[in-house]
């Protein structure tokens, strides 16, 4: 374990007024009459997790059935690929009526957030990495499930699923037959079942973490506002040219994927507005560092070493506090680069003014952001790894040893 200690990082939030490490409780008081559904029962999501196929994975699970599905479901990809044979009946009946797109899915706006996911790429890219990648390990509850679960032993083939996620959600025709966004999200859906079933009986889990259960609706909705709501907001601050149009479809791609993930369409936010009311609550009051997380982040940016981004590591880290805030760079411990920083905070905005042609004065330091942009993507479009494919597979079990 990192030589933060947890009651160092307990200090630490408590010297700084934090909420505390050990506590991600919230008052739920966001009015359904914001979501995409327009109506619901007001139940708190915290205690919301997806009953159907927590039962059938569950069962699998403690079956000895997870190896043979894994096998039979690696041949499952695109969208329009007919379910694997060899699945047991009710995971099959199941799928069956999951792997589609919601009623009220529309196919033009997933187009459009499509094709601004292509052409605002080097940012996204940059924001989810970056930004979204490193928010999660200050997200308590986040940071804990990955740690102990299978995963967290192996950072790097774990962001690889999680890369391989992002990367179908913001393909051209992800949603569409010849797309794999919908059979990943319920991949991914199934993974999460799986996860809810094993980290309970974990002994290091449950001495850390404030939940019975891990990874309910809000846990789903955290996670959206660390990467949808938390990008929208970065772009719109670096005035990225975003239109109205663009924004909607952006929320649309995001409102779709939470449902194939399992939340239900009362807690979806049916308009920016009701997302950032929605990220005000469950997100932001929650940021605190564990110290399951700092090895986390120290995990994910060491992966950054097996490209050459052509940066140092001190711009990295100086990067990440841009993105985020020095406050979270101080809670992961990343050392300071004050060259970098100046760097950074005056070149950025420059260099996306060229890049969007609003200026035609390019930076001095543009060769070294485009090759820093540029080798992110590239990590990205790898999913993580040095080419090959990352089957999203079922765990069997939590991280070696607990």
């Amino acid at each position: 374990m990192h030589n933060l200690s947890r009651r160092r990082v307990l200090s630490l939030g408590a010297a700084l007024g934090l909420v505390s490490a050990t506590s991600t409780t919230h008052a739920w008081a966001w009015s359904p009459t914001g979501s995409v559904a327009g109506t619901g029962t007001g139940t708190d999501p915290e205690y919301v997790w997806d009953d159907e196929v927590d039962q059938l994975v569950a069962s699998l699970i403690d079956n000895g059935q997870v190896p043979a599905v894994n096998t039979a479901m690696a041949s499952w990809v695109n969208n329009n690929d007919p379910l694997p044979s060899g699945l047991p009946p009710d995971l099959t009946a199941y799928l069956q009526k999951v792997n589609k797109l919601p009623s009220w899915a529309d196919p033009a706006k997933l187009a459009r957030a499509a094709d601004f996911n292509r052409r605002k790429d080097t940012y996204l890219f940059l924001l989810y990495g970056l930004g979204s990648g490193i928010m999660s390990t200050v997200i308590p509850r986040e940071a804990r499930s990955v740690y102990w679960s299978a995963g967290g032993a192996n950072m790097q083939d774990r962001a690889a699923k999680t890369f391989t996620f992002g990367y179908d959600l913001a393909q051209l025709k992800g949603f569409e037959p010849t797309g794999q966004f919908v059979v990943t999200a319920n991949k991914t859906r199934v993974v999460h079942a799986a996860v809810r079933h094993l980290l309970p009986q974990s002994p290091h889990w449950t001495a850390v973490t404030d939940e019975r259960i891990p990874i309910s609706n809000v846990d789903i909705l955290v996670t959206f506002h660390s990467l949808g709501t938390f990008v929208r907001r970065k772009l719109l601050d670096w005035k990225v040219p975003f239109s109205a149009q663009d924004q909607d479809a952006f929320l649309h791609s995001w409102q779709v994927a939470l449902h194939l993930l399992g939340v239900r369409d009362e807690y979806i936010p049916k308009s920016w507005a009701d997302a950032e009311a929605q990220s005000g609550q469950v997100l932001t009051p929650i940021l605190a560092p564990t110290a399951e997380g700092i090895e986390l982040a120290e995990d994910l940016l060491g992966l950054t070493a097996q490209v050459d981004l052509g940066v140092t590591r001190g711009f990295l880290n100086e990067f990440v506090r841009y993105v985020l805030s020095d406050e979270i760079g101080d809670w992961l411990g990343l050392k300071r680069d004050y060259a970098s920083a100046a760097l950074i905070r005056t070149a950025w905005p420059a260099f996306i003014l060229f890049r969007e042609g609003l200026t035609p004065v390019a930076p001095g330091a543009f060769y070294v952001f485009d090759q820093f942009v540029r080798a992110l993507a590239m990590l990205f479009l790898n999913k993580g790894t040095s080419g090959t494919t990352t089957p999203i597979v079922i765990p069997t079990g939590n991280r070696a040893g607990s």
